[in-house]
């Protein structure tokens, strides 16, 4: 017996569809059920001291969700806190758990400026998370996902598709193209997905979202850092790049330094989760000191980085 398509079977039965939209809607507030078990706590303690003092720095809170100071302006990335990614079902979310806690939560952050979204998947858009932000904070994101924001509270919403750019003050925001997916369910192909790269007076970072191998960063001619995914690449390489893929994307770059994400906190793919980051440093052999990050919780500041 041949069993249907997913794509079929929504395709022939509206109401699971519509049903996977409300669901896909949740805003985590009854998900009691995902409070356990507490994932284990980040082995780092962020460091935020002078923050707001600072030209260019970096926190890693867990998987793609990076607390970032550049241009006088505090930028988070793919906000992600949930203890589990994915739909929401009542009293629970269906999806995988967290590995360890996020560095830092909501209540910790310093006042951020903008609110940065590379696309809609569940652990890169996750309502919940971004209905503890403030709702008064400016968001970028892809185009096509502002319906999953909005809703939310926020009034301040820029889409941008490659070659897009918008300013905040001296901090300039242009999406780039990388290669993967927009969807968040099975039949919206029609959403965006970006990188971004970020350019002030004195710095210039690279935020890649997710992406396979692609040489789309070659023209950059140079950033201080590249923030890059390095998981999820097994058996996905067609979407997400192998750790010796995103060592060649951040040289493509010119980075100085390469933060990478995508690791270490979601099961979403068949690797063991330290193999990315062991693989990344061997690929970075006698270079490794320009990994700028490599457990979650840990601060990077350029001013006291390794040249």
């Amino acid at each position: 017996m041949r069993w249907p398509s997913i794509r079929n079977f929504v395709t022939r039965r509206p109401s699971t569809l519509r049903l996977a939209a409300h669901l896909n809607r949740g805003r985590g507030g009854m998900r009691w059920l995902d409070d356990y078990p507490v994932p284990p706590p980040a082995s780092h303690v962020p460091d935020l001291k002078n923050w707001e003092t600072r030209e260019l720095s970096a926190i890693w809170i867990g998987h793609a969700t990076v607390l970032l100071r550049i241009g006088g302006k505090t930028i988070l990335t793919d906000p992600v806190f949930s203890n589990r990614i994915g739909l929401g079902l009542m009293l629970g979310t269906l999806g995988p758990r967290r590995r360890v806690a996020p560095a830092l939560l909501p209540r910790d952050l310093p006042k951020l400026d903008l609110i940065l979204i590379s696309h809609a998947h569940f652990d890169h858009l996750d309502r919940p998370s971004l209905g503890r932000l403030d709702k008064k904070t400016p968001v970028v994101t892809a185009p096509r996902t502002q319906d999953l924001i909005r809703d939310l509270g926020f009034r301040r919403i820029t889409e941008l598709k490659w070659g897009q750019h918008v300013s905040f003050d001296d901090l300039t925001i242009t999406a780039r193209e990388v290669a993967h997916w927009g969807s968040r369910l099975i039949l919206d192909k029609y959403r965006g997905f970006n990188a971004y790269l970020l350019q002030s007076a004195g710095h210039r970072i690279l935020f890649g979202g997710d992406s396979a191998y692609q040489e789309f960063f070659t023209d950059l001619g140079g950033v201080d850092l590249a923030i890059l995914g390095i998981g999820g690449y097994d058996p996905f390489i067609r979407n997400h790049a192998s750790p010796e893929q995103a060592w060649g994307m951040a040289n493509h770059a010119g980075a100085k330094y390469l933060l990478p994400i995508h690791h270490s906190t979601f099961r979403l793919s068949h690797e063991p989760v330290h193999e990315p980051i062991d693989r990344l440093i061997a690929a970075a052999g006698e270079k490794s000191d320009r990994i700028a990050l490599r457990d979650v919780g840990e601060t990077w500041t350029y001013d006291h980085a390794v040249s």
